[in-house]
């Protein structure tokens, strides 16, 4: 099938140069295209663009898009690509040389609607002790994903695919339609449900996904990431994001997947569901004894929590008086295992 690969970036062109330096050395086994979605930049992105394109092993298209947001410059690349497989990815990213084989190899092998592979950490700096990879929060912070060596279905059991790696038939944009750019990441903030909330309008939709191990990159972790304030702040904005899906969606906050939401005793307070406050006690407690005890890699855990607890707080506080959108009847999805 045709490829049509898009990188979204914003005033990155330093980061832009060697993602498309990596890029142009990889197996394209169809006919090729990469579309540069450029959301509102003032360096010199253009370019970067532009002279990448004079060797570039394939056609290179330069998109620009004036609404801000990162899924409204992915929408305008969807909408504009020529592919019938449409492959998503960063501009701060390094690639295997045959990492688009494998991604057109799954969607022709499994038949599914998307699949999604490994994001291993590349370090921009040296890697603080306290973080650890195998730390699901630390992991979504940090925007690494690794589910083993054996191919799983997305939201079984797992989670879902990182925007970094990630390829899709285009056909699935018709019967889903586009991202919410509400949800996703804007010039000071952090919002980060964009990708959560399609995947799981497409689950509703019947659309399966599908994790492949074999499907690597290795995406850039920039030194302003590799500070506790930057965790905090994630998780903060994560608790925002989460709430503004349960108000938009009716998706649980906390685990979004469930396919029925938990039933949870005792009245909510500002909108927050009481199991939620309970939990919030229960963590600021764990807290203070990790800290007695010496434990500060545990204690923070239990803050990084309580950062996503305040960030559900206030948005719900803000939304208060609005009542939640009905949760979607979604289709349950296959729980048998794709074939070898």
């Amino acid at each position: 099938m045709d490829v049509s690969i898009i990188i979204c970036t914003a005033n990155r062109a330093d980061f832009l140069r060697d993602t498309l330096a990596s890029l142009s050395t990889i197996r394209a086994p169809a006919l090729t295209e990469l579309l540069v979605v450029d959301n509102r930049s003032v360096d010199s992105t253009r370019l970067v663009v532009e002279e990448a394109a004079r060797t570039f092993p394939f056609s290179v298209r330069y998109v620009y898009e004036p609404e801000e947001g990162k899924y409204a410059a992915l929408n305008a690349g969807i909408r504009v690509a020529r592919g019938d497989a449409i492959v998503a990815t960063d501009d701060d990213v390094r690639f295997e040389t045959d990492w688009l084989e494998r991604a057109l190899d799954g969607l022709s092998r499994y038949g599914c609607g998307f699949v999604g592979g490994r994001v291993h950490p590349l370090w921009g700096g040296p890697k603080p002790v306290w973080i650890d990879e195998c730390n699901a929060i630390h992991a979504k912070v940090i925007a690494i994903l690794d589910y083993g060596e054996g191919v799983r279905e997305f939201g079984c059991g797992i989670g879902w695919p990182l925007g970094v790696n990630v390829a899709y038939r285009r056909e699935v944009f018709e019967r889903v339609g586009f991202f919410d750019n509400r949800l996703g990441r804007k010039w000071g903030t952090l919002r980060n449900q964009a990708q959560r909330e399609w995947h799981l309008r497409a689950r509703a939709a019947g659309v399966r996904g599908l994790y492949l191990p074999d499907m690597v990159v290795r995406h850039l972790v920039e030194p302003g990431r590799l500070h506790k304030q930057y965790f905090r702040r994630w998780m903060y904005w994560h608790g925002i994001s989460r709430a503004i899906l349960y108000q938009q969606c009716g998706f649980d906050i906390e685990q979004p997947e469930l396919l029925s939401a938990p039933q949870t005793p005792g009245t909510p307070f500002a909108g927050i569901p009481s199991h939620l406050l309970f939990k919030a006690a229960r963590s600021i407690r764990s807290m203070v004894w990790r800290i007695v005890k010496g434990d500060r890699r545990e204690a923070f855990d239990y803050e990084l929590w309580l950062c996503f607890f305040a960030g559900v707080a206030r948005q719900r506080w803000a939304d208060r008086k609005l009542t939640a959108a009905p949760r979607p009847a979604p289709a349950a999805p296959s729980v048998d295992r794709p074939p070898a």
